[in-house]
């Protein structure tokens, strides 16, 4: 045997960095399903009297009706967020990444990364104090022009606490993750790519909708997944500024508006009691699937796309 097989041979020596680093990584990679699993199978065992037909007064015609109007009001509240806030952080990505000077590029990178610090309580704040008084008139106009489209019809909410408002608050609390994401996968595009499409001829804006969009599509992707799954969640908002009623209705403009799951929640669950708190529990279940599939299925949207496998 050579020295160079004897040398291939060898199982190699392991030093106790590597091991104590491989083991922690180990663990902190185990624990995260673990927490989720625990967290999924508490969730069950509390939510079982809601599912087995346990008469619970709050839902006199089933598990079903009572939290339907709530899944309803969470789907749209963080569908208009997402769609509200994704031009939004895509636009201010490519100014930060590709257009602002670095110096104010630095700026106004540090100045987004703030507001994702900003408490939710402050939003819901702003939402009421600020941000409704000051688009109620804008509502008034939407529903005298556009009115005969169902999402603007009804009688305009005096107050300004609608869905719109706080789809509006919602987009503004996601806007500064989205971004920042997207800002990071933008700078990632490799400088080959953009100086090749600028040799070919190409301006800035064709080389950015050729080079960095294609590049960073997968990370738009996830920013919005990231995105929907904080809106979808989120409480004291939606709590604060939103009138919510156990209804379904499309339209943004109304004082009668769908309520959210995790609002509900926390509206309800201070004062609840027995089966009322199993109950609340299972609306929780109900909006951990919904986190659960919305993840899984901006997993598979990209995982299905050929060309999104450089950037994963």
């Amino acid at each position: 045997m050579t020295s160079t097989e004897n040398i291939r041979t060898q199982t190699p020596v392991r030093r106790l960095g590597d091991v104590v680093f491989s083991n922690a990584a180990t663990f902190a990679g185990v624990s995260i399903l673990a927490t989720l699993a625990l967290v999924a199978a508490f969730l069950i065992a509390e939510s079982i009297p809601a599912f087995t037909g346990v008469e619970i007064a709050a839902a006199k015609n089933g598990f079903w009706a009572y939290v339907g109007p709530f899944v309803f009001g969470t789907v749209f509240a963080s569908t208009i967020a997402l769609l509200i806030a994704t031009p939004l952080a895509v636009g201010i990505a490519l100014y930060i990444s590709h257009f602002a000077n670095r110096r104010f590029s630095q700026v106004l990178g540090y100045a987004v990364d703030l507001l994702a610090a900003v408490p939710s309580v402050v939003y819901g704040l702003w939402g009421i104090l600020v941000l409704a008084p000051f688009l109620t008139p804008s509502y008034r106009w939407l529903n005298d022009n556009l009115g005969w489209i169902p999402f603007f019809s009804g009688t305009v909410s005096a107050t300004g606490r609608t869905m719109l408002t706080v789809s509006i608050v919602l987009a503004i609390m996601v806007l500064p993750i989205m971004a920042a994401l997207i800002r990071e996968i933008f700078l990632q595009t490799p400088r080959l790519y953009e100086e090749a499409a600028l040799a070919l001829g190409a301006t800035r804006w064709e080389m950015i909708k050729m080079a960095v969009i294609p590049f960073g599509l997968p990370g738009i992707i996830s920013a919005a997944m990231l995105g929907l799954g904080r809106a979808l969640g989120e409480t004291m908002a939606v709590a604060m500024v939103l009138s919510p009623s156990a209804v379904i209705g499309f339209a943004v403009l109304t004082s009668t508006n769908p309520n959210t799951i995790a609002a509900n929640i926390a509206l309800q669950f201070p004062e609840a009691g027995g089966n009322y708190v199993n109950l609340l529990m299972a609306t929780g279940l109900v909006l951990f699937a919904i986190t659960m599939l919305v993840n899984l299925g901006a997993r598979w949207v990209i995982n299905s796309r050929k060309e999104f496998s450089g950037a994963n």
